[in-house]
Order: C-alpha cells, then structure tokens, then sequence
C-alpha cells in the first residue's frame, strides 16, 4: 500500500481574482482539452474564477479532470451578508473546493485568522 505522500499529487490551482467574463470561458475549454494529454497525467487542476463565472464554468468543466473552485467563503449558511457566499451555495454552483485567508481579503476587510 502506499504511503500518504506516495498518494499525493500536485495541484495547479489558477485563482482568476476579480477578473474573466463570459468570454474567458474559451481558455477553460482549452485547459479542460490539455489535461486530456499524458504530460498532464500526473497533476490535478482546478480554476476558481470570480461568483459570476462559477456555475458556467462547472458545466464546462462537467466530465472532465477539471476542477472548479470558489474564491473564498462565509461562515455562516445563510443570513444578511451581502455579496457573501456560503459554501453550500459554492457547492451547488458546482465547486468542488474553495480557498481561503487571502492576504487581500485580510488587507481589504480585516479578516483574521479567528475568520478563515
């Protein structure tokens, strides 16, 4: 059996920020194309682009070796946090991970460790 760091594969993980319309779908389509070839073979992927692209780029995404993101998270399941979103709702968009403690989200909005 191996080992858990023999299990461990590297991740290549692009965070487009506040940045990609619609448009930028197309270079999701020819990363979702690449990860087919062997040199690819043995490192995961995963775009996390901005809230507005999510669920596109999951159906884009859907059957294929890439994963699909979030760009940061509430704690809370629901309530009044405007422009907030929970990880269920992530979820359902089609995410399959999120990141979180940014160093511009603790710059732009005082976020802490207590809050990642």
């Amino acid at each position: 059996m191996a080992s858990p760091a023999e299990r461990l594969r590297p991740l290549v993980a692009g965070n487009w920020k506040m940045n990609g319309l619609a448009a930028a779908l197309a270079e999701a389509r020819r990363v979702c194309g690449r990860l087919g070839d062997p040199a690819f073979a043995g490192a995961d992927a995963m775009i996390c682009p901005p809230a507005t692209l999510l669920a596109s780029l999951a159906r884009e995404a859907a059957g294929s070796r890439l994963m699909v993101g979030g760009q940061d998270c509430h704690r809370a399941q629901s309530g009044a946090h405007t422009g907030d979103l929970a990880a269920e709702m992530l979820k359902d968009a089609g995410a399959s991970a999120v990141i979180v403690g940014h160093s511009e989200r603790r710059a732009d909005h005082g976020e802490r460790d207590a809050d990642v």
